[in-house]
Protein backbone atom coordinates (compact mmCIF):
# COMPACT_ATOMS: atom_id res chain seq x y z
CA UNK A 1 0.00 0.00 0.00
CA UNK A 2 2.66 2.29 0.98
CA UNK A 3 4.36 2.09 -2.69
CA UNK A 4 0.98 2.57 -4.47
CA UNK A 5 0.99 5.56 -2.38
CA UNK A 6 3.87 6.79 -3.31
CA UNK A 7 3.34 5.88 -6.81
CA UNK A 8 -0.10 8.20 -6.86
CA UNK A 9 2.33 10.77 -5.21
CA UNK A 10 4.57 10.96 -7.72
CA UNK A 11 1.93 10.50 -10.64
CA UNK A 12 0.26 13.45 -8.97
CA UNK A 13 3.33 15.71 -9.02
CA UNK A 14 4.19 15.14 -12.91
CA UNK A 15 0.41 15.80 -13.24
CA UNK A 16 0.86 19.38 -11.81
CA UNK A 17 4.18 19.81 -13.07
CA UNK A 18 2.40 19.78 -17.04
CA UNK A 19 -0.13 22.02 -15.28
CA UNK A 20 2.59 24.72 -14.01
CA UNK A 21 4.64 24.34 -17.01
CA UNK A 22 7.47 22.95 -14.92
CA UNK A 23 9.71 20.11 -16.11
CA UNK A 24 9.11 16.75 -14.38
CA UNK A 25 12.22 15.96 -13.11
CA UNK A 26 12.65 19.31 -11.41
CA UNK A 27 8.91 18.48 -9.61
CA UNK A 28 10.87 14.46 -8.52
CA UNK A 29 13.47 16.62 -7.12
CA UNK A 30 11.44 19.05 -4.86
CA UNK A 31 13.28 18.67 -1.45
CA UNK A 32 10.31 19.79 1.10
CA UNK A 33 12.71 20.51 3.59
CA UNK A 34 14.65 23.51 1.56
CA UNK A 35 11.16 25.37 0.61
CA UNK A 36 10.24 28.78 2.31
CA UNK A 37 7.21 30.64 0.95
CA UNK A 38 6.01 33.97 0.95
CA UNK A 39 2.07 34.56 0.12
CA UNK A 40 1.46 38.18 -0.76
CA UNK A 41 -2.19 37.94 -0.95
CA UNK A 42 -5.16 36.83 1.35
CA UNK A 43 -6.43 34.47 -1.42
CA UNK A 44 -2.81 32.50 -1.15
CA UNK A 45 -2.07 32.49 2.08
CA UNK A 46 -5.28 30.30 2.62
CA UNK A 47 -4.11 28.06 0.05
CA UNK A 48 -0.34 28.24 1.82
CA UNK A 49 -1.73 26.95 5.44
CA UNK A 50 -3.97 24.67 3.78
CA UNK A 51 -1.19 22.95 1.99
CA UNK A 52 2.59 23.35 3.99
CA UNK A 53 4.53 22.29 6.90
CA UNK A 54 4.32 24.92 9.16
CA UNK A 55 8.48 25.51 8.16
CA UNK A 56 7.76 25.87 5.07
CA UNK A 57 5.87 29.04 5.41
CA UNK A 58 8.20 32.23 5.52
CA UNK A 59 5.67 35.23 5.65
CA UNK A 60 2.06 35.52 4.96
CA UNK A 61 0.38 38.97 3.85
CA UNK A 62 -0.51 41.90 5.97
CA UNK A 63 -3.78 41.21 6.08
CA UNK A 64 -3.78 37.51 6.88
CA UNK A 65 -4.84 38.43 10.47
CA UNK A 66 -7.93 40.24 9.75
CA UNK A 67 -11.54 38.25 9.93
CA UNK A 68 -12.69 41.18 8.08
CA UNK A 69 -10.60 39.67 4.77
CA UNK A 70 -9.36 35.94 6.07
CA UNK A 71 -10.88 33.01 6.31
CA UNK A 72 -7.95 31.71 8.15
CA UNK A 73 -6.74 35.17 10.61
CA UNK A 74 -7.15 32.98 13.66
CA UNK A 75 -4.14 30.46 12.40
CA UNK A 76 -2.33 33.35 10.74
CA UNK A 77 -1.56 34.73 14.02
CA UNK A 78 1.36 32.18 14.36
CA UNK A 79 3.14 33.25 11.26
CA UNK A 80 5.38 36.25 10.57
CA UNK A 81 3.43 38.73 8.49
CA UNK A 82 4.24 40.78 5.75
CA UNK A 83 4.18 44.69 6.32
CA UNK A 84 1.47 46.85 4.44
CA UNK A 85 4.06 48.62 2.47
CA UNK A 86 4.22 46.18 -0.15
CA UNK A 87 7.77 46.43 -0.93
CA UNK A 88 10.19 44.14 -2.94
CA UNK A 89 12.64 44.59 0.37
CA UNK A 90 10.36 42.94 2.77
CA UNK A 91 9.97 39.70 0.53
CA UNK A 92 13.70 39.28 -0.14
CA UNK A 93 14.51 39.78 3.43
CA UNK A 94 12.67 37.22 4.33
CA UNK A 95 14.80 35.09 1.89
CA UNK A 96 12.30 33.15 0.54
CA UNK A 97 12.35 30.07 -2.38
CA UNK A 98 8.78 30.94 -3.93
CA UNK A 99 6.65 33.81 -3.81
CA UNK A 100 2.56 33.54 -4.39
CA UNK A 101 1.14 36.27 -5.73
CA UNK A 102 -2.10 36.78 -7.85
CA UNK A 103 -2.65 39.16 -10.88
CA UNK A 104 -4.04 42.17 -9.23
CA UNK A 105 -0.88 42.22 -7.05
CA UNK A 106 1.22 45.54 -8.07
CA UNK A 107 3.11 44.79 -11.33
CA UNK A 108 6.13 46.29 -10.41
CA UNK A 109 6.51 44.05 -7.35
CA UNK A 110 6.28 40.82 -9.14
CA UNK A 111 8.61 42.42 -11.75
CA UNK A 112 11.27 43.05 -8.87
CA UNK A 113 10.54 39.71 -7.45
CA UNK A 114 11.32 38.23 -10.91
CA UNK A 115 14.43 40.43 -11.46
CA UNK A 116 16.03 39.41 -8.35
CA UNK A 117 16.01 36.03 -9.27
CA UNK A 118 12.97 34.53 -6.94
CA UNK A 119 10.20 31.94 -8.16
CA UNK A 120 7.31 33.87 -8.22
CA UNK A 121 3.36 32.16 -9.20
CA UNK A 122 1.18 34.78 -10.11
CA UNK A 123 -2.38 32.97 -9.41
CA UNK A 124 -4.95 34.43 -12.18
CA UNK A 125 -8.17 32.08 -11.83
CA UNK A 126 -10.17 32.36 -8.65
CA UNK A 127 -14.03 32.75 -9.94
CA UNK A 128 -15.23 29.33 -9.45
CA UNK A 129 -14.00 25.86 -6.72
CA UNK A 130 -12.61 24.73 -10.07
CA UNK A 131 -10.02 27.24 -10.34
CA UNK A 132 -9.37 26.80 -6.29
CA UNK A 133 -8.72 23.20 -7.13
CA UNK A 134 -7.01 24.16 -10.00
CA UNK A 135 -4.41 26.44 -7.78
CA UNK A 136 -4.36 23.98 -5.12
CA UNK A 137 -2.72 21.63 -7.13
CA UNK A 138 -0.28 23.87 -8.36
CA UNK A 139 0.53 25.10 -5.28
CA UNK A 140 1.09 21.61 -4.17
CA UNK A 141 3.79 20.30 -6.43
CA UNK A 142 6.01 23.45 -5.68
CA UNK A 143 5.43 21.82 -1.71
CA UNK A 144 6.20 18.86 -2.15
CA UNK A 145 4.91 14.94 -1.64
CA UNK A 146 3.49 15.30 1.01
CA UNK A 147 1.54 18.64 -0.14
CA UNK A 148 0.46 16.86 -2.64
CA UNK A 149 -1.42 14.02 -0.94
CA UNK A 150 -2.97 17.10 1.75
CA UNK A 151 -4.41 18.66 -1.44
CA UNK A 152 -5.84 15.73 -2.81
CA UNK A 153 -7.78 14.70 0.55
CA UNK A 154 -8.82 18.17 0.56
CA UNK A 155 -10.39 18.28 -2.23
CA UNK A 156 -12.09 15.03 -1.74
CA UNK A 157 -13.61 16.60 1.73
CA UNK A 158 -14.61 19.26 -0.28
CA UNK A 159 -16.18 17.34 -3.15
CA UNK A 160 -18.02 15.48 -0.57
CA UNK A 161 -19.61 18.63 1.41
CA UNK A 162 -20.31 20.75 -1.67
CA UNK A 163 -22.64 17.01 -2.97
CA UNK A 164 -24.19 16.73 0.35
CA UNK A 165 -25.24 20.83 0.58
CA UNK A 166 -26.60 20.11 -3.49
CA UNK A 167 -28.32 17.24 -2.26
CA UNK A 168 -30.03 19.44 0.00
CA UNK A 169 -31.13 22.17 -1.96
CA UNK A 170 -31.97 20.25 -5.00
CA UNK A 171 -35.42 20.16 -4.95
CA UNK A 172 -36.05 23.93 -2.95
CA UNK A 173 -36.95 26.98 -4.89
CA UNK A 174 -33.95 29.17 -5.56
CA UNK A 175 -34.22 32.48 -3.30
CA UNK A 176 -33.36 35.75 -5.56
CA UNK A 177 -31.00 37.80 -4.62
CA UNK A 178 -29.00 40.77 -4.75
CA UNK A 179 -25.25 41.88 -3.43
CA UNK A 180 -26.20 45.66 -3.16
CA UNK A 181 -22.61 47.83 -3.04
CA UNK A 182 -21.99 51.17 -2.41
CA UNK A 183 -19.13 51.42 -4.76
CA UNK A 184 -20.76 52.38 -8.01
CA UNK A 185 -20.61 48.12 -9.24
CA UNK A 186 -22.58 45.25 -8.01
CA UNK A 187 -21.80 41.42 -9.12
CA UNK A 188 -22.77 39.97 -11.96
CA UNK A 189 -22.28 36.41 -14.19
CA UNK A 190 -18.37 35.25 -14.03
CA UNK A 191 -17.98 36.65 -10.30
CA UNK A 192 -17.27 34.98 -6.80
CA UNK A 193 -20.84 36.34 -5.86
CA UNK A 194 -22.32 34.26 -8.78
CA UNK A 195 -20.35 31.38 -7.69
CA UNK A 196 -21.32 31.44 -3.94
CA UNK A 197 -25.21 31.68 -5.21
CA UNK A 198 -24.58 28.96 -7.85
CA UNK A 199 -24.19 26.70 -4.84
CA UNK A 200 -26.01 28.28 -2.05
CA UNK A 201 -29.41 27.58 -3.60
CA UNK A 202 -29.72 31.42 -4.89
CA UNK A 203 -30.79 33.14 -8.28
CA UNK A 204 -28.45 36.18 -8.70
CA UNK A 205 -30.67 38.81 -10.19
CA UNK A 206 -27.57 40.79 -11.44
CA UNK A 207 -27.15 37.83 -13.76
CA UNK A 208 -30.21 36.59 -15.03
CA UNK A 209 -32.53 39.97 -15.26
CA UNK A 210 -29.71 42.31 -15.26
CA UNK A 211 -27.61 40.41 -17.67
CA UNK A 212 -24.75 41.64 -16.11
CA UNK A 213 -21.07 39.99 -16.36
CA UNK A 214 -18.26 40.69 -13.54
CA UNK A 215 -18.59 43.72 -11.43
CA UNK A 216 -20.62 46.64 -13.22
CA UNK A 217 -22.54 49.54 -12.75
CA UNK A 218 -26.24 48.80 -11.65
CA UNK A 219 -29.23 49.28 -14.28
CA UNK A 220 -30.66 51.65 -12.11
CA UNK A 221 -34.13 52.66 -13.04
CA UNK A 222 -34.48 48.52 -14.03
CA UNK A 223 -33.20 47.32 -10.62
CA UNK A 224 -36.53 48.58 -8.47
CA UNK A 225 -38.78 46.34 -10.15
CA UNK A 226 -36.48 43.10 -10.10
CA UNK A 227 -38.72 40.66 -7.62
CA UNK A 228 -35.21 40.89 -4.61
CA UNK A 229 -36.56 38.28 -2.18
CA UNK A 230 -33.02 39.18 -0.19
CA UNK A 231 -30.00 41.34 -0.10
CA UNK A 232 -27.04 39.80 0.95
CA UNK A 233 -24.76 41.80 2.90
CA UNK A 234 -21.68 41.71 4.93
CA UNK A 235 -20.75 42.54 7.81
CA UNK A 236 -21.57 41.76 11.65
CA UNK A 237 -24.47 44.11 12.45
CA UNK A 238 -27.29 43.66 9.82
CA UNK A 239 -28.54 46.94 10.26
CA UNK A 240 -25.68 48.77 10.31
CA UNK A 241 -24.72 46.75 7.02
CA UNK A 242 -28.12 48.24 5.50
CA UNK A 243 -28.02 51.60 6.84
CA UNK A 244 -25.92 52.99 3.84
CA UNK A 245 -28.36 51.48 1.29
CA UNK A 246 -31.35 53.21 2.80
CA UNK A 247 -30.42 56.41 1.92
CA UNK A 248 -28.38 55.48 -1.32
CA UNK A 249 -31.05 55.84 -4.82
CA UNK A 250 -31.62 53.01 -5.78
CA UNK A 251 -31.40 50.84 -3.29
CA UNK A 252 -33.43 53.30 -0.50
CA UNK A 253 -36.62 52.75 -3.18
CA UNK A 254 -36.64 49.26 -3.02
CA UNK A 255 -38.94 46.96 -1.09
CA UNK A 256 -36.26 44.95 0.32
CA UNK A 257 -34.66 47.41 1.76
CA UNK A 258 -37.31 49.18 3.46
CA UNK A 259 -38.54 46.29 4.70
CA UNK A 260 -35.29 45.06 5.88
CA UNK A 261 -35.38 41.76 3.90
CA UNK A 262 -31.23 40.95 3.94
CA UNK A 263 -28.90 38.17 5.28
CA UNK A 264 -25.85 38.74 6.54
CA UNK A 265 -22.42 37.04 6.01
CA UNK A 266 -19.17 37.52 7.26
CA UNK A 267 -17.47 40.03 5.23
CA UNK A 268 -14.38 37.49 3.92
CA UNK A 269 -17.16 35.48 2.35
CA UNK A 270 -18.02 37.95 -0.51
CA UNK A 271 -14.30 37.99 -1.54
CA UNK A 272 -13.05 34.77 -0.91
CA UNK A 273 -10.98 33.14 -3.73
CA UNK A 274 -9.91 29.68 -2.13
CA UNK A 275 -11.22 26.37 -1.55
CA UNK A 276 -12.49 27.99 1.77
CA UNK A 277 -15.40 28.75 -0.75
CA UNK A 278 -17.47 25.87 0.40
CA UNK A 279 -17.72 27.27 3.76
CA UNK A 280 -18.68 30.07 2.46
CA UNK A 281 -21.62 28.15 0.16
CA UNK A 282 -23.04 26.65 3.69
CA UNK A 283 -22.89 29.63 5.68
CA UNK A 284 -25.08 31.38 2.41
CA UNK A 285 -27.18 28.67 2.00
CA UNK A 286 -28.20 28.24 5.83
CA UNK A 287 -28.72 32.54 5.95
CA UNK A 288 -30.97 32.03 2.75
CA UNK A 289 -32.81 28.42 3.84
CA UNK A 290 -32.84 28.22 7.49
CA UNK A 291 -35.78 25.51 7.73
CA UNK A 292 -33.71 23.16 5.54
CA UNK A 293 -31.21 23.61 8.18
CA UNK A 294 -33.04 23.56 11.59
CA UNK A 295 -32.57 20.20 12.59
CA UNK A 296 -28.51 20.16 11.94
CA UNK A 297 -25.47 20.75 14.25
CA UNK A 298 -23.43 23.86 13.77
CA UNK A 299 -22.03 25.05 10.65
CA UNK A 300 -19.53 22.49 9.13
CA UNK A 301 -15.45 22.97 10.36
CA UNK A 302 -13.58 24.96 7.68
CA UNK A 303 -12.18 22.42 4.78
Amino acid sequence: MTHLRQLCCFILLLLGAVASGLRADSVARVDPASVRVVSQTVGTDELLLALAEPSQVAALSHLSRDARFSAVSAEAARYTQLPGTGDAESVLALKPTLVLCADYSRAELVSQLRKAGLHVIVFTRYNSLEDAYANLRLLAVELGPRAVERCEALIARCEARVAALSAKLSKHPRVRVLAPSVFGLIPGEATTFQDLCDHAGAENLASTLGKLRGHQAPPSERMITWPIDKLVVAGEDLDKALAPFRSTPPYHFMPAVREGRAVLVPNYILSCLSHHRVECYEILARALHPELFAADQAPNPKP
